[in-house]
């Protein structure tokens, strides 16, 4: 049976084949060898890219697979500079924190969603706090930003709350290093990521909530997008 995907990762394999990471629609994550992908005449030679979305086949009874076909269904999303950088942090996501053939179908939507808004221009920042939002939430890693974690008490507007992880959050005396006011949290709860304080916050959080999943990797997206900022005119 074809199925909806797009390339996640892939490196060399042997003389003329690829290892490639794939999400698809209905199996999730899978891992595939691509034969003779790199050789002058396979019609997969430069089609098993990122951003491409794919119709692909393939069969195994192991967690490497055998890539039988592929086709493109459509141009590849283009993406560039930041937004480039971007997209391949979504892809450093869905390969760290989604276990293999585990079908997400929710998850391909809403990440292929992503990859048109960020080619069409959207802001980053807020299409990035969405998707990480949405992924802690299927996850089952997501927090109420609207109660007290500890009392059970609404948050309130002026209060102050320090993020306790895999709890939520909870109330302050007042403010602290690293404390989050309460009229933020009920911004980040409706997602209304207008101002840049909640921006801010709403990135300080997530970078938080993900770092025990993604166990201590330093993401290559993050080092790319540092790189090039440093290496930009305006630098």
């Amino acid at each position: 049976m074809a199925q909806a995907a797009f390339v996640i990762h892939s490196r060399p394999y042997r003389e003329t084949s690829q290892l490639v990471e794939v999400f698809t629609r209905e199996q999730g994550r899978q891992s595939l060898v691509a034969r003779g992908s790199r050789q002058p005449r396979s019609p997969l030679k430069g089609l098993l890219q990122p951003f491409v979305p794919l119709r692909l086949t393939f069969a195994g009874k192991g967690e490497l697979k055998t890539l039988h076909s592929a086709e493109a269904t459509g141009p590849a999303i283009r993406l560039a500079g930041p937004a480039l950088y971007s997209g391949l942090y979504l892809n450093e996501l869905i390969h760290y924190l989604l276990e293999v053939q585990t079908p997400f179908d929710e998850v391909f939507d809403v990440y292929h969603d992503t990859l048109q808004q960020l080619a069409l221009g959207s802001a980053l920042e807020p299409c990035l706090r969405h998707f990480e939002f949405y992924m802690l939430n299927v996850l089952g890693y997501g927090v109420d930003f609207t109660q007290d974690a500890q009392t059970g008490a609404a948050v309130s507007g002026r209060g102050w709350y320090a993020y306790r992880p895999e709890a939520g959050f909870v109330a302050l005396d007042g403010p602290e290093p690293g404390a989050y006011r309460g009229d933020w949290l009920l911004a980040l709860a409706g997602l209304e990521l207008e101002t840049p304080e909640v921006l801010a916050a709403a990135k300080r959080f997530s970078r938080t909530a993900l770092a025990p999943y993604l166990e201590g990797r330093v993401l290559k997206s993050r080092a790319l997008f540092i790189k090039g900022k440093r290496g930009s005119p305006s630098e």
